[in-house]
C-alpha cells in the first residue's frame, strides 16, 4: 500500500478533531447522560452497528465520490493498526453491545492485513456479525481466505453491468474485475451478497430494470441508493438527483413491488418484494436507500470510525473525536469508552439536509467510510 501514498491534487478536507481530554470544553456536555454503559444519544438511540473504515485509498475514481485526480491519501502510519482496530471493536462489543461490524473504505481490499483484522474481530466474545463493503476488485482470489477468517457477508458497490457506463462512472475500465470478484464471493459461499448502486441522471438511471434483472438472476440483493452530498468535487445537486420514488417508478413497467413484511430494525434500506408484472411470479427483493428524500435518522443505530481512528456520529457530521491519540498515549479501555460515549451523546437528531443552511461535510465518502 505504501506505493499508493503519493500526493494528489485534492485534500481530504478533514475537520480538526475534538480533543480527547474528557474535561475539554469542546466535548459534548454529558452531565445529563443516564448511567448507561451503552452508546446512547440524547434522543434515545443506542448504537450497536459499528462501521470501521480501514483506508481512505481506492483503486476506482467514481464520479460521485472522488475527483479524477484522486485525493491526498493518509500515510500508512496515520492508519489504525490491526491491533488498534481490533481493540476498538472489542471495546464496542464488550462495553456498548455492538453486534454488527462493517469494514469499509476507501477500498478495504487494498489492505493486505484484512484477513488478520477480520480474524481478530471474529475471535471476540460475543462474536459480532462481520461484513465488508467493497468494489470486489481482487475478491476472486481473496474471498475464500476472508470467509475462513470470519467474514460473514459482503456488499459490493456496482452501479452498472454495462462496460461503457462503468468506465464513465468509475473512470476505470475494470468492470470485468468486479464481476470476477462477485463470482469468487459466490464460489466461496459468502451469503448474502448485496449490490449497492448509485443512480446518476442521464448516466445509468435508465439501466435500473436491467441491473435488477441481472441481480435477481444471480440471487444477489440489489440496494439502490440516492446520491448523497458526499462527493469530493462538491457538485451534488438535489434538484437533479434520482429519488427513491423515481427508482420505484422506473421499475414499475417490468416489475410489481410491494413492501416486504420484515422488521427494518434500523437498517438503511427499505425492502420490497419483487414480482414479474406479466406472470406474477415472485422473483426476490430489492431495497431503496433514501437518505435524502425519506431519511431514517430517527432510528439510526450506527457509529463510525474513520481510518485514522476518529469517531463520526453521522455521515454528515462536521465534527470528529480522536481516539487514536488516546490509544497511542496509553489510555485504558474505560477511558477510551468514556471519550467515545461523550462523542456519541452529542449526536445530532438528523443530518439536516432538509433544513435551510445545510452544507455538506468537507470529507468525501471515501475518506469517511460508508
Amino acid at each position: 500500500m505504501g506505493t499508493h501514498r503519493t500526493s494528489r491534487r485534492v485534500s481530504l478536507g478533514m475537520p480538526v478533531p475534538r480533543r480527547t481530554d474528557p474535561t475539554a470544553l469542546d466535548l459534548p456536555d454529558t452531565s445529563d447522560r443516564p448511567a448507561s454503559r451503552g452508546l446512547i444519544d440524547r434522543f434515545g438511540r443506542a448504537a450497536t452497528d459499528l462501521r470501521v473504515s480501514l483506508t481512505d485509498f481506492c483503486n476506482l475514481r467514481c464520479t460521485y465520490c472522488m475527483p479524477a485526480s484522486g485525493l491526498t491519501f493518509l500515510r500508512t502510519e496515520q492508519l489504525l493498526t490491526v491491533e488498534e482496530i481490533v481493540r476498538l471493536v472489542r471495546i464496542g462489543v464488550e462495553q456498548f453491545g455492538v453486534d454488527q461490524v462493517r469494514f469499509t473504505g476507501g477500498e478495504p481490499l487494498t489492505r493486505a492485513d484484512l484477513p488478520e483484522i477480520i480474524a481478530g474481530v471474529a475471535a471476540l466474545e460475543p462474536r459480532p456479525n462481520i461484513s465488508l463493503t467493497t468494489n470486489a476488485i481482487g475478491l476472486e482470489v481473496r474471498a475464500a481466505g476472508l470467509r475462513d477468517a470470519g467474514l460473514d457477508r459482503i456488499n459490493v458497490s456496482l452501479d452498472t453491468v454495462v462496460s461503457e457506463t462503468f468506465e464513465r462512472m468509475s473512470r476505470r475500465p475494470l468492470l470485468h474485475r468486479v464481476l470476477e470478484g462477485i463470482d469468487g464471493a459466490r464460489a466461496a459461499g459468502l451469503d448474502p451478497i448485496k449490490v449497492n448502486a448509485v443512480l446518476l441522471p442521464g448516466v445509468n438511471d435508465h439501466e435500473l430494470p436491467d441491473l435488477l434483472a441481472w441481480c435477481l438472476a444471480r440471487d444477489l440483493q440489489l440496494r439502490v441508493i440516492e446520491q448523497m452530498p458526499l462527493d469530493a468535487d462538491h457538485i451534488w445537486d438535489r434538484t437533479s438527483m434520482i429519488t427513491a420514488a423515481q427508482m420505484r417508478e422506473a421499475l414499475a413497467d417490468r416489475y410489481m413491488l410491494s413492501p416486504a413484511a420484515v422488521d427494518r430494525a434500523g437498517a438503511p434500506a427499505e425492502l420490497f418484494d419483487v414480482a414479474d408484472r406479466t406472470t406474477g411470479e415472485h422473483l426476490g427483493r430489492v431495497g431503496t436507500i433514501a437518505s435524502v428524500t425519506e431519511p431514517f435518522c430517527e432510528d439510526c443505530r450506527r457509529t463510525r470510525l474513520t481510518a485514522e481512528g476518529r469517531v463520526r456520529t453521522c455521515l454528515f457530521a462536521h465534527e470528529e473525536t480522536d481516539l487514536r491519540g488516546a490509544l497511542r498515549a496509553g489510555a485504558s479501555d474505560d477511558e477510551i469508552a468514556d471519550i467515545w460515549r461523550a462523542a456519541h451523546w452529542g449526536k445530532a437528531a438528523g443530518h439536516g439536509m432538509n433544513r435551510a443552511g445545510f452544507h455538506q461535510p468537507e470529507r468525501p465518502m471515501s475518506a469517511i467510510g460508508g
